[in-house]
């Protein structure tokens, strides 16, 4: 029996089952569909209940040690070393615990790098303890050399190998998936990236060579299964290549560490993260190895940053951090919130720190280990995740491996359906963007950055294959806001308000927040009463554009009449709600558009851009 409540306040009443709760509901929907209305699903297909029962017998995942902190981790992504270096040991004395030095070609260089130099990076890491802080690298081709630098850099200071906490990011496949093919074929590059390994080994270092990296999945637009698939088969792929070379199977998994992107969907990394690690046992254990806790690593997602009111930002990243230290993450890594617009200064990192500082020391969020497991919800979504991935897991080992999976596009062509959908979901207002498509800002000032020329060092391989473009969700809205900022006046709507206030006021704030997420502003009117009026009212605006709002009975006695007269005025008219029956007859008296829930935003803004350009 599913009891709503076990408080004892609730004792004196009777228990409250699941029919119970359904017959309410089923009343409040009067007759609309419980799975339409109340039912939502992931871009896996997963089904999204409004309510979960407690899941009995549930296990907590192992992960985290309990009690022991996340590993605060700040970008170090500077072209000038000296400058690298200052917020380097800025970030260390203020609360991070350690560093991800970013380097040209890497997955997670998103305009700004560390020069791929030797020097570069000994000059970065200028009075920094390399036994006590942890060190994780993001390489590329370019930068495939930065582990054996690093490991040449501790020797020479005379650091022990065993002392330090280094993750030197070798992920050829991460690569190949990144930059769109390789320069050899991966049974080429196999025994290679076995020798750079056992090579590092052979110094003293004794773990964490070797990434899984499901960031360019995630940034590409992918769903959660697939970037967990992505990282299961990259990461078993390494252990083959390891194991042919003579290393034992143990030490092929403690070669290896994880990285997962972490975005503003709570509920669904928190199950990602955890669903991660009951994959990879499952994998251990087909191996003939005891399940121990791998080691992942989180980045709050680059697909998530807008460029437009960026402080939001913040707010996402904070989920994020929230949902990957719930989710069990051992190090997590914050792109600053105005990442997106160029190289972020001190103020943009010291809040990226301190956002981790706070959800850690004032928030005590790590002190419990596993704090979703028994919820209903989460386990569910954990369990779907797992079986959703593990099956396009099976899919890519039988076309032959993550290698030959990229190599044919299989899994590129997945991606991309994805991709697809959320664009169409963006582009009707289903997914939701504050800041971009809701309560846009179209006079926000803009936020400084110390450089805003970002450069991307990608590598040209001879076995060329479509790479996954990395994308933010925000672009499309972002474009249009940037070229009504390139027009040579702000360009406006004229909101005709007809009826009294309680008529007009629902779909003008809808109409409002429309055109404004197209950088257009909206000019409201007093309550209008007549064409008269309203003719007047729109001289007066000095806008080209007018959408009529009110409700449909006002619309029904003078929505014709008060378009015909815009029109006649020079106006383009739009309506604020649907046209209905009356398509016709509102086209015919110059009602050129309609804005409402479920329409194409995307379209119609364009549409209304080719207008002012011509005008």
């Amino acid at each position: 029996e599913f009891v709503m409540s076990e408080l004892p306040l609730a004792s004196e009443f009777p228990a409250a089952t699941r029919d119970d709760w359904r017959k309410l509901v089923d009343a409040a929907l009067k007759g609309a569909p419980f799975e339409k209305k109340l039912v939502s699903k992931t871009y896996d297909g997963i089904p999204i209940q409004p309510l979960y029962e407690r899941a009995k017998d549930a296990k907590r995942v192992a992960g985290r040690p309990d009690g022991e902190p996340w590993s605060v981790l700040q970008r170090i992504d500077f072209r000038d070393p000296k400058e690298a270096n200052k917020q380097a040991l800025r970030d260390l004395e203020n609360g991070a615990t350690g560093l991800t030095l970013v380097f040209p070609g890497a997955i997670g260089n998103y305009g700004f790098a560390l020069p791929a130099s030797k020097e570069a990076l000994a000059q970065t890491l200028d009075q920094v303890w390399l036994d006590a802080a942890d060190i994780e690298l993001d390489i590329g081709p370019v930068s495939k050399d930065a582990p054996y630098w690093l490991a040449e850099i501790a020797r020479e200071r005379g650091v022990d190998p065993a002392k330090t906490n280094f993750r030197f990011d070798y992920e050829p496949l991460g690569a190949i998936a990144h930059h769109g093919g390789a320069t050899k074929p991966w049974n080429e590059k196999a025994p290679v990236f076995a020798a750079l390994i056992a090579g590092l080994k052979q110094q003293g270092f004794d773990s964490r060579f070797a990434c899984a990296d499901g960031r360019v999945i995630h940034a590409s637009g992918g769903s959660e299964a697939q970037e967990l698939a992505f990282v299961l088969a990259c990461g078993v792929a390494y252990m083959r290549a390891l194991e042919a070379a003579d290393i034992s199977l143990d030490d092929a998994r403690s070669a290896l560490f994880f990285r997962l992107a972490a975005d503003a969907d709570q509920f669904l990394t928190i199950a990602k993260f955890r669903a991660l690690r009951k994959l990879w046992a499952r994998v251990e254990e087909a191996s003939s190895l005891k399940p121990k806790p791998i080691f992942i690593s989180a980045e709050t997602a680059w697909r998530m940053m807008t460029k437009r009111d960026p402080n939001v930002n913040m707010l996402r990243m904070t989920i994020a951090v929230a949902a990957a230290g719930f989710g069990g993450a051992d190090a997590i890594t914050v792109i600053p919130h105005t990442a997106a617009l160029g190289l972020p200064d001190g103020f943009a990192r010291r809040v990226a720190r301190n956002t981790q500082t706070i959800l850690l020391e004032e928030s005590n969020l790590f002190r419990v280990g596993d704090p979703a497991a028994g919820s209903g919800g989460i386990e569910t979504l954990t369990t779907e995740l797992c079986e959703k991935a593990w099956a396009l897991f099976q899919e890519i080992e039988v076309a032959g491996g993550i290698a030959e999976a990229l190599h044919s596009g299989l899994l590129q062509r997945k991606v991309a359906e994805v991709r697809a959908a959320r664009a169409r979901n963006i582009s009707f207002r289903k997914d939701p963007l504050t800041g971009t498509s809701e309560f846009p800002h179209v006079n926000e000032p803009k936020e400084p950055v110390l450089d805003d020329k970002p450069e991307y060092d990608q590598s040209s391989p001879s076995d060329q294959k479509p790479a996954p473009p990395r994308m933010r969700l925000a672009e499309p809205r972002e474009a249009l806001r940037d070229a009504a900022d390139a027009m040579k006046e702000r360009p406006k709507v004229f909101l005709a308000n007809l009826g009294k206030a309680a008529d007009f006021t629902a779909r003008t704030m809808f109409a409002r927040n429309f055109f404004e997420a197209g950088g257009i502003t909206g000019v409201s009117s007093e309550s209008l009463a007549s064409p008269e009026e309203a003719v007047k009212a729109f001289k007066n605006s000095g806008a080209k554009l007018v959408c009529i709002c009110s409700s449909d009975e006002i619309y029904a006695a003078q929505a014709e009449a008060v378009a015909k007269a815009l029109k006649s005025a020079g106006a383009s008219v739009w309506l604020a709600g649907r046209s209905g029956e009356k398509e016709a007859p509102y086209k015919a008296a110059g009602i050129g558009g309609f804005v409402y829930a479920g329409c194409d935003v995307i379209a119609a803004l364009k549409e209304t851009h080719n207008y002012l350009r011509w005008k």
